[in-house]
């Protein structure tokens, strides 16, 4: 009963081990992303406090909406 116990507490530790892995990997922005995120915020950060809040994102076209979440910046809350 005790080996049984072991080996399914094992199991259980090597499976949340290798969850908490896969969702760490991060994608690293490449150097045109990176400008491309850098343009978009000159061009819609009005008080030039170097982010975005509900306002600025608000006056934002759809197409540079789209186009913050394709580099990363859209900052979408996820799913729970």
């Amino acid at each position: 009963m005790k080996r049984m116990f072991v080996v399914m507490l094992g199991l259980v530790c090597a499976f949340t081990l290798t969850m908490n892995a896969a969702e760490g990997e991060k994608h690293k922005a490449t150097p045109e992303e990176k400008a491309a995120r850098k343009e978009l915020l000159e061009k819609y950060d009005t008080n030039k406090d170097g982010k975005l809040d509900k306002e600025e994102k608000s006056k934002m076209t759809k197409e540079d909406k789209e186009k913050m979440e394709k580099l990363g910046g859209g900052h979408k809350k996820k799913a729970e």
